[in-house]
């Protein structure tokens, strides 16, 4: 995962076009461990001000759920974040992200990220929203898992941010029946990850699915996808 001293690229994210609010009010910050998975793994939420409209959940949520303060000063649904925090061995992290690599271990990830995660949510914060007002979002490895996630539980995420998704796991030759909406994002810089992107992209509309895709002048990084973030907010939970 790229840090904001490499992120970016020759030129910045398009400007957000979110309109800004002013004297935004700051949510909260809970970090936890949950010790069904792993021998413990830890999750960090952002706990919107307001009451949640919309939820969002994640891998790699040690840094993710930190973007729930760029959505303050945007007129977006208050969004609540989960992020499940990600491993730093990156061959680690992409048999726990990719469905292709091991499965097993895949599997494991998807039940904790799925189902206990969800739970404990429910309980700690009593927040359970439907599909529609659900996403999960991922950038990299973690762009490979939101689109996993999303085409194997269109019933719980109503809609998928994949930012710069790795090129491990590919568009299956049968696309369920049932799809989610699915942004998309890439950068001109980083023609490996945009080719992936747009691969997606193609097959998900073949596929009848409701796609957006993004391209912008930038390279593979953090600051791309944060400026990213709250279109796909908008795009999905729009007022």
């Amino acid at each position: 995962m790229m840090d904001d001293q490499t992120a970016g690229g020759p030129s910045e994210p398009e400007a957000v076009r979110a309109s800004p609010r002013e004297n935004p009010k700051a949510g909260t910050f809970v970090t936890e461990t949950l010790p069904e998975y792993d021998g413990g793994r830890q999750v960090t939420v952002y706990v919107p001000p307001d009451r949640p409209e919309a939820i969002v959940f994640a891998g790699d949520g040690q840094g993710f759920a930190q973007w729930g303060r760029i959505l303050e000063s945007h007129d977006v649904p208050s969004t609540m974040i989960i992020g499940v925090h990600g491993l730093a061995d990156e061959m680690a992290r992409l048999h726990e992200y990719s469905p292709v690599f091991d499965e097993e271990r895949f599997a494991a990830h998807e039940e904790f990220f799925v189902e206990d995660v969800r739970r404990w949510v429910q309980s700690r914060f009593d927040v359970a929203l439907p599909a529609e007002r659900s996403a999960v979002f991922g950038y990299s490895a973690g762009g490979e898992l939101a689109l996993a996630l999303g085409l194997r539980h269109r019933d719980i995420y109503g809609s998928v941010f994949s930012g710069s998704p790795g090129g491990g796991y590919k568009p299956p030759n049968q696309m369920p029946r049932t799809l989610p909406r699915v942004y998309l994002f890439g950068g001109s810089f980083e023609p490996f990850f945009l080719e992936n992107a747009t691969r997606w992209a193609y097959a998900l509309r073949e596929a009848g699915a409701d796609v957006v895709m993004s391209e912008r002048e930038v390279s593979h990084g953090a600051k791309a996808w944060r400026g990213e973030f709250p279109l796909m907010v908008e795009w999905a939970f729009g007022r």
